[in-house]
């Protein structure tokens, strides 16, 4: 009977609530959107592509709860803010805040344009920063959730990602800081590191003179899928997880990195090098 009682109270934890999701075009985001619909929450989808946002929004639609599109670059401060403004108009109040939009790169420091990191850096930590800043009044009133959607890169350095490392930690480091001080207001601040997740964006990473990848140097089909990483994230918002690290690969990884530092850095190296037209030699 306890058990049937908790399994009832996790299905109604999102109904009815308002979630905003950035980067729901494609990948984690779009997954995320659906799974939180199917829970009942009222979904705002974010991203910069309206074409392929609108596409999500209807599939939302026909799950049966309200749905808003907003186009929106996280990189921007007026395009957070605006987004901020038209949940509030629309349903106001703001439940859980997705910070997933996102960029990666794949090039050595030493060859690549500073533009390229700075790029990776204002879309991934200033747009979680951004984002954080204009819902948190709205989220602290509903002592709901801040989200950030991370990487094992947030806990070791890949190679030929320094810049997507770079923004990962701070993003990481934003998100703690941010959790202890509203230890006594209610806020659940939780951080999600999938791991290497089947998405596009290894397509859409940038090479070191900052024009896109393209084509993915990982078999995408040995990862974990999106809707696999959704399905975890919004059983962390429901039961207010602080930390989720995906797969086996990762959680070794980041225990190995507390005590073993030297020993993984050797091994993520030569992870990465088995890459295709891996830039590490």
């Amino acid at each position: 009977m306890l058990f049937s009682y908790i399994c009832n109270l996790l299905l109604e934890v999102m109904k009815n609530k308002v979630v905003i999701i950035t980067g729901a075009s494609s990948g984690i985001g779009e997954a995320c959107s659906l799974a939180f619909a199917a829970k009942g929450a009222n979904i705002v989808v974010a991203a910069r592509n309206i074409e392929k946002l609108n596409l999500v929004a209807e599939q939302i639609k026909k799950i049966g709860v309200e749905v808003l599109a907003v186009k929106c670059d996280v990189a921007i401060k007026e395009d957070c803010e605006n987004l901020v403004n038209q949940t509030i108009t629309k349903f106001g109040r703001i439940d859980t805040l997705i910070n997933n939009a996102g960029i990666s790169m794949r090039a050595i420091f030493n060859d690549m344009e500073v533009d390229v990191l700075e790029k990776v850096m204002n879309v991934n930590f200033y747009g979680t920063v951004y984002c954080t800043k204009y819902a948190l009044p709205h989220i602290l009133k509903s002592k709901g959730s801040v989200i950030g959607v991370s990487s094992i890169a947030g806990y070791v350095g890949l190679p030929a990602r320094t810049g997507y490392s770079a923004s990962k930690f701070a993003m990481q480091g934003f998100l703690e800081a941010l959790r202890t001080e509203n230890l006594k207001t209610g806020l659940h601040v939780m951080i999600a590191c999938p791991g290497f997740t089947a998405s596009n964006i290894r397509n859409t990473a940038l090479s070191s003179d900052g024009s896109v990848q393209g084509e993915t140097p990982r078999d995408e089909q040995k990862m974990m899928t999106s809707e696999e990483v959704a399905n975890y994230i919004v059983k962390g918002v429901e039961q207010k997880k602080r930390t989720l690290i995906l797969t086996s690969q990762g959680k070794l990884v980041v225990f190995l990195s507390k005590f073993l530092p030297k020993f993984v850095e050797k091994q993520v190296f030569n992870h990465m090098a088995k890459e295709t037209d891996s830039p590490i030699k």
